[in-house]
């Protein structure tokens, strides 16, 4: 384990002055950022003000019944976490202590003051050492001591902490170990020796370390055609989902969480509705992976803190989230973080800056709100390790503004700071269009990263059929304008046919149901089976009417009802038979433009006699 920034010695004070989960204490020696335990319950808290003697603590738990002059007691470390063997699959909370293990202690509710290891002490692993390395191998922060099969989906690598480096003066063999017996001695060049188990504590407000930051080069696919195909987020990006109340943010990222192509998942319901917490709770354990074909929880990671539940673990809440994510972006994952919202982090800032008296800003939230979302974003990043090659940390937080107001602080701040922005439209999710990702105001600056892969694994003609669709699309903005004000009747033909092409790439390619078993995954090669299939379509019926072919009469082809439902009646693997409907629709507009150049080159010969 590595060593605390802070000495362990435990020292004890008293509480002079209570203000809702604010305390006020006198305790000699303390530094800010460290826990301590206030009064007889033992609550945990963590200083973050001081003044003189005189410290200033925010607590994790409410502080009903708590006395002034009960005791409090410094515990020599900041908020930090335990990162080692055990964490893949756990569900925690705030603070990462382990929910499964507090309900067999406590029940129901979490009772005030309990404390619970997030890692089993009991529980042995099978280690596997690093055969490259033996007495007097010199070794550093990163460097991989072994292995341990944490689940059959995760290999879990066992890494000098951040710290410590020198020579190797022994490693234990292969065999079963806890995760607090010794596995390796480093002596540093001072010549003190450390003492490293399988292990390690992290401060979560502190960034892990690395070796140097990349670019991302590869897309998060995540089976939801409107964001892989029109609005890609990369891995080691930032994105943002922001929507109103009913628009679909959370059921947005557990799609992501369920389908996407990373190594790890940690999710962290900050602050939303117990309800839709326990939906994830109940539901993930039971979904499988499909890349592995086991259990998806074997590679997810979940922190519940529910709305009800105290609100500053609220705000720790998203670092323990991050430092989890962190620590196995060491080892060489891709690692995608969803946060389920930080609209609810940035309400716990406002409260606790409210009852320290600082000066409030914009709607009440304090003036580092800016700095603090930007500090938490800039911790995803596709990086160089320094021993497992590159890893990634993709972030995408949920945000939720009163109304649907994005230009309230939360909402343009992240807009600001992130790379991939996904707007929900309360407009499209009240007409049952889901997921209800506005494509005029969404926006991603990763498409050209996006497209070297696209055109390199599925097709050249990507990023050109993006660009036909997303015009339309614009186009059909417009248009819906003037038909609102005057109706259909004063558009062309031409015009007129731009909507139902618009219609085809909204409904037959945009449209996805997360409840559908066949249309709730669609992979790359399908995605782009349906938009070239849709953009095909209009461009033939765009030729066709130049000919003179009436709109109504391509309006009535049932291929166009077919375009429609074809992202319901096949599966990913079946492409042929997507391919067995284009070719109907190259035959039926062949048959049509056959049809009308006849009537034309008649038209032309009778004019020619006469």
């Amino acid at each position: 384990m590595s060593e605390t920034p802070f000495s362990t010695a435990s020292r004890v004070g008293v509480i002079r002055d209570i203000n809702g989960p604010i305390v006020t204490i006198d305790l000699p020696g303390v530094r800010s950022g460290e826990q301590v335990k206030i009064g007889e319950l033992g609550l945990f808290g963590e200083v973050i003000s001081l003044n003189g003697e005189q410290a200033i603590v925010q607590t994790y738990e409410s502080t009903d019944g708590v006395r002034p002059g009960e005791p409090a007691v410094g515990l020599g470390w900041p908020l930090s976490v335990e990162l080692g063997p055990g964490l893949m699959g756990g569900i925690f909370d705030g603070v990462q202590r382990p929910l499964s293990k507090i309900a067999l202690e406590s029940g129901d509710y979490i009772r005030r003051g309990i404390s619970v290891p997030a890692l089993d002490r009991a529980k042995e692993w099978e280690f596997e050492p690093n055969k490259a390395l033996e007495a007097g191998t010199k070794v550093g922060p990163g460097t991989v001591l072994g292995t341990v099969q944490e689940t059959l989906t995760v290999l879990h690598r066992i890494m000098v902490p951040p710290g410590v480096s020198g020579d190797l003066v022994e490693i234990a063999p292969a065999g079963e170990y806890d995760i607090e017996s010794t596995i390796a001695r480093v002596r540093d060049h001072k010549g003190i020796s450390h003492r490293l188990s399988m292990y390690q504590r992290w401060p979560v407000r502190k960034p892990r370390p690395y070796l140097r930051r990349d670019d991302g080069v590869s897309p998060l696919i995540t089976g939801q055609r409107v964001i892989d195909t029109f609005f890609p987020q990369i891995k080691g990006g930032k994105g943002a989902v922001p929507g109103p109340f009913g628009a679909g943010k959370t059921v947005v990222q557990q799609q992501i969480a369920r389908w996407s192509n990373a190594d790890i998942v940690v999710y962290v319901g900050c602050g939303e509705r117990g309800n839709e917490l326990v939906d994830v709770l109940e539901t993930f354990p039971e979904l499988d992976d499909p890349y592995s074909g086991r259990k998806l929880m074997e590679r997810t990671l979940l922190v519940a803190n529910t709305s009800n539940m105290p609100v500053v673990a609220r705000e720790a809440s998203v670092y323990v989230g991050m430092t989890m994510a962190e620590y196995y972006r060491d080892m060489g994952y891709d690692v995608v973080m969803l946060a389920d919202s930080t609209s609810r982090w940035a309400e716990a800032l406002r409260e606790v800056s409210g009852r320290l008296g600082q000066m409030p800003v914009e709607e009440g939230y304090p003036a580092y709100l800016a700095s603090r979302l930007a500090a938490i974003y800039e911790r995803a990043g596709r990086v160089e390790t320094y021993d497992a090659g590159t890893g990634s940390v993709t972030l995408i937080g949920a945000v939720s503004p009163p109304g649907g107001d994005f230009s309230e602080p939360v909402t343009s701040h992240t807009k600001d700071i992130i790379e991939t922005f996904w707007a929900l439209s309360k407009e499209l999710a009240d007409a049952r269009h889901y997921p209800s990702i506005d494509w005029v105001t969404s926006f991603s600056s990763h498409v050209h990263t996006a497209a070297q892969w696209w055109h390199k694994e599925i097709d050249p003609d990507w990023e050109k059929r993006r660009g036909t669709a997303l015009a339309l699309l614009a186009r059909d903005a417009e248009l819906s304008r003037i038909v609102n004000l005057v109706g259909p009747e004063a558009l062309s033909s031409a015009q007129r046919w731009e909507l139902e092409g618009a219609s085809l790439v909204k409904e037959g390619v945009l449209q996805q149901s997360a409840l559908d078993e066949i249309d709730t995954f669609c992979s790359p090669a399908k995605q782009y089976a349906l938009l070239d299939l849709a953009i095909t379509i209009y461009k033939r019926g765009e030729a066709l009417i130049k000919l003179g072919v009436p709109v109504t009469e391509l309006q009535r082809l049932p291929l166009l009802a077919k375009m429609r439902r074809i992202k319901s009646m096949y599966t990913s693997d079946q492409l042929d038979q997507i391919q067995e409907f284009r070719k109907e629709v190259d035959q039926a507009m062949e048959a049509i433009r056959i049809e009308y150049a006849k009537h034309g080159e008649g038209s032309v010969r009778e004019t020619e006699k006469s």
